[in-house]
């Protein structure tokens, strides 16, 4: 079978899709047209210097591209336009199944709030749903690098919306903000029914994953791949069955990692910590 025939099948199979930031699909065309439709001033001016400018090399230089973009969303149907542009992409990819992140503060903190993009984003969402049956589940996300007083804010914020919501998880910036930083928003989100995840050990360490589990009381843990340098850590993700998500870029961030001679490494299509294996 040859590599077009493997791609051709693995199209055709149903998937889930478990990480995905909605503000990071921002494809290079709607950019340029959202910020043409809002007169909003981009550091590019052609098509072909915005998709230049997608080949980032480390998580930083991702976000400044992705505050940038976040940055022409401003009206309710452009957060409409957002998300059903995603959900239409699933539906010629078969991903049956998507669990979205989304980032308010990033739109609170421009005077844009709730009762502008939820309204867009659950739309999207229902038109999916009732066309080709489309699942989904919204994944609300605090900032790191932003304080837990915001975080705190932003949960009373998005009661009116909790039923659609389906869980609290943490990105942005990680080394300097480790989890523990947010514990008391945690623990409120868990009083409100809601799950809890969050991303760590994708360029902080494994204390970071370790302070996740036992600090904010997480089940999943998005990215992880630094736990393969943690036996404990390993033992334990396994005895608590909290779910490891690594993302496409994390088989080349910290993977394979060599201890006593053997490679480990996160097998990012199961989730499953691989020890003792050589991993190809």
């Amino acid at each position: 079978m040859t590599t077009e025939d493997r791609l051709s099948l693995i199209k055709q199979w149903p998937k889930a899709e478990l990480h995905l930031h909605i503000e990071g699909t921002l494809e290079p065309s709607m950019l340029l047209a959202l910020a043409d439709k809002h007169s909003v001033q981009l550091p590019y001016q052609t098509l072909a210097e915005v998709e230049a400018a997608y080949h980032f090399e480390d998580l930083q230089s991702f976000l400044d591209l992705y505050y940038l973009g976040a940055g022409v969303l401003r009206d309710e149907h452009d957060f409409y336009e957002l998300m059903l542009a995603y959900l239409e992409q699933c539906r010629r990819e078969h991903i049956v199944h998507a669990e979205i992140m989304f980032d308010p503060q990033t739109h609170l903190s421009r005077g844009i709030g709730f009762d502008v993009f939820m309204p867009g984003f659950l739309a999207a969402i229902k038109k999916a749903e009732t066309e080709w049956q489309q699942s989904t589940r919204l994944l609300m996300c605090f900032l790191r690098d932003q304080s837990e007083a915001s975080a705190l804010e932003t949960l009373k914020l998005a009661e009116p919306y909790l039923e659609h919501i389906e869980a609290v998880g943490l990105d942005s910036a990680e080394v300097g903000h480790p989890p523990g930083k947010f514990k008391r928003a945690f623990e409120a989100a868990a009083k409100l029914g809601l799950r809890r995840i969050a991303h760590a050990g994708e360029e902080g360490g494994p204390d970071y994953i370790s302070e996740a589990l036992n600090e904010l009381g997480v089940s999943r843990i998005d990215h992880g791949v630094q736990c393969v340098r943690d036996s404990a850590l390993k033992a334990q993700l396994a005895e608590s069955r909290a779910g490891v998500v690594p993302g496409q870029v994390d088989e080349r961030r910290a993977a394979p990692v060599r201890q006593d001679g053997v490679e480990e490494r996160c097998d990012s299509l199961s989730g499953r910590v691989l020890s003792g294996k050589r991993c190809r």
